[in-house]
C-alpha cells in the first residue's frame, strides 16, 4: 500500500514541464481545460494519499484502535516506515490547512476591496473607469461581470487599441476565466509541486483572451499592440485585486505579442502524445490513490475482524 500511495505524491512534480509542453502545442482554450483538470485531479489524489497515511499511522495508536473497533493488529509496514510517514503527512496536511486559509482571506478581502472600487466608479455597461494614475485593465468577476479600466490606462492607448482591451478583458469574463485561476490557486495549496503551473494556467488564459480579442476586432496585430502598449504603461504597477483576476497586462506579454504576430499555425503531430501524456499521469494517479485506499479500506475490515487476511 505504501509504495502505491507514494505514487499520487509523486506525479504532480511532472506537470510543471507537461504544462508548458501542453500549451505550446495545443490551443490555448485546449490547453487551459487540459492543464487545469489534470491539477485538480493531482492535488485531490495527492491529499487523498495524505489521509491514508494519517488514518494507518492514528490506528497504530492503541486510543484509536479501540474506536476503530480493531480487534486484530493492522497489518501494515513496519512502525518504522508508517509512523514517520503518518507525522510527515499530518505536517503537510496542516501546512497546506493554514496557508490556503491565508490565501483565502486574502484573495476575499482583495475581490471586497475590487468590487468597491469598482462600484463607486461611473459605469457604461459592463465597462467601469477608476480614476487613478496608475495604469491598468482587468476583468472583474462577480454579479454582473466588470471590465475595470483606469482613466491612466484609457489615456495610454488609441480608441482602436481601446476596443481590442475592452474585447481581451470581455473574452476573460465571457469564458470564466477567473475560475480556470481560482482552481489553479487551490491546486497550488495541495502539493508544492503545482505552484509551478499557476503562471502556465495564467498565460493559457491570457493567451486565450488574446485569441479571442483577435478575432473580435478581426485584427492580429492591432490586439499584439493594445496588449504590448498596456503592459508597457503599466509597468509602475496597477491596481490591488486578487490573484484569479485576469489582466491583459500580466504574463510573460512579448511571448503573447509574438504569438499574435504569427500566423496560426495546426497544431502539431506531437499534441496527441502530449494529451496522452496527460491523460495517463491522470489515470495512474487516480489508480493509485484508489488502489490504495481500496486497500487500507480492505486491512481495517480484517483487523475488525469483518473480513479474512
Amino acid at each position: 500500500m505504501t509504495a502505491l500511495l507514494l505514487l499520487p505524491l509523486l506525479l504532480p512534480y511532472a506537470l510543471p514541464a507537461l504544462a508548458r509542453r501542453a500549451l505550446d502545442r495545443l490551443a490555448p482554450m485546449t490547453a487551459l481545460w487540459a492543464i487545469i483538470a489534470v491539477a485538480v485531479v493531482l492535488a485531490v489524489c495527492s491529499l487523498a494519499a495524505l489521509g491514508a497515511f494519517v488514518l494507518t499511522g492514528l490506528l497504530e495508536l492503541p486510543v484509536f484502535a479501540a474506536l476503530g473497533e480493531l480487534v486484530h493488529p493492522l497489518h501494515t509496514a513496519s512502525d518504522v516506515l508508517v509512523v514517520p510517514a503518518a507525522v510527515t503527512s499530518v505536517g503537510v496536511l496542516a501546512v497546506c490547512a493554514a496557508t490556503l486559509v491565508r490565501s483565502v482571506l486574502r484573495q476575499t478581502r482583495a475581490f471586497r476591496a475590487a468590487r468597491t472600487e469598482a462600484g463607486r466608479a461611473p459605469a457604461a455597461g459592463d465597462l467601469c473607469v477608476v480614476d487613478s494614475p496608475r495604469a491598468d485593465a482587468y476583468a472583474l468577476p462577480g454579479r454582473p461581470h466588470r471590465i475595470v479600466v483606469t482613466t491612466a490606462m484609457l489615456r495610454s492607448l488609441d480608441a482602436a487599441e481601446r476596443e481590442a482591451l475592452f474585447a481581451h478583458e470581455r473574452a476573460h469574463n465571457d469564458g470564466g476565466h477567473h475560475y480556470f485561476l481560482a482552481a489553479a490557486e487551490l491546486a497550488a495549496h495541495c502539493h508544492p509541486a503545482l505552484r509551478r503551473v499557476r503562471a502556465t494556467v495564467r498565460l493559457a488564459a491570457e493567451r486565450a483572451a488574446d485569441e479571442a480579442a483577435a478575432t473580435a476586432v478581426g485584427d492580429r496585430r492591432l490586439t499584439a499592440r493594445a496588449i504590448a502598449r498596456a503592459a508597457l504603461a503599466g509597468q509602475a504597477g496597477g491596481m490591488e485585486r486578487p490573484d484569479f483576476v485576469p489582466g491583459a497586462a500580466t504574463g510573460p506579454v512579448p511571448r503573447r505579442v509574438q504569438a499574435l504576430l504569427s500566423t496560426p499555425r495546426v497544431p502539431p503531430r506531437a499534441a496527441p502524445w502530449i494529451a496522452a501524456l496527460l491523460i495517463a499521469c491522470t489515470g495512474v494517479s487516480c489508480l493509485a490513490s484508489t488502489t490504495g485506499m481500496l486497500d487500507f479500506h480492505h486491512r481495517v475490515e480484517v483487523a475488525q475482524g469483518e473480513e479474512s487476511g
